[in-house]
């Protein structure tokens, strides 16, 4: 989900709910502690100069049972963010303390917003002798056992 689209969906909501991806709501007294963007600046493991940018969320519970931040609230600290730091259009990727701080991509499924999960994954499969993805065949696509018979030439 990118800035634009969060902000666009704030407007019609009447208040903000963060699911996990095992289905778990964060806390309802939840806090956005901070908006923001973060820059990575990395060589991948090919040698390749990369630079990744996104909007960074994070969310904190504390022990303020009655503290509920409403979608305009959280509007209103996207906007300031944007003019005070000038953030761009990005993904937004959201900072959550589970048993360690997690990184999660952001979705919305029309009543709550979606903690995703994220993966490292390798960039440079193909200069690092990562094979690619075996073809998937269908056994009953396959020729019968008559093709090994002696003389048949495939064996």
């Amino acid at each position: 989900m990118k800035l634009s689209q969060i902000k666009r969906t704030l407007v019609d909501l009447e208040s903000i709910a963060f699911q996990l991806p095992n289905g778990e709501l964060v806390p309802r007294h939840f806090h956005v502690t901070e908006v923001g963007m973060i820059t990575k600046n990395f060589i991948d493991c090919g040698g390749t100069l990369r630079n990744e940018e996104v909007i960074n969320f994070q969310l904190w519970s504390a022990n303020d049972y009655d503290h509920r931040i409403h979608p305009e609230k959280l509007l209103h600290i996207i906007e300031l963010s944007e003019k005070t730091l000038g953030l761009p259009d990005l993904d937004i990727e959201v900072e959550y303390q589970g048993e360690t701080i997690g990184k999660y991509g952001l979705d919305f499924d029309g009543t709550n917003f979606l903690l995703t999960s994220k993966a490292t994954d390798c960039l440079a499969k193909e200069n690092c002798g990562i094979p690619a993805s075996k073809p998937k065949v269908k056994l009953s696509e396959l020729q019968t056992a008559e093709c090994c018979a002696p003389g048949s030439g495939c064996c």
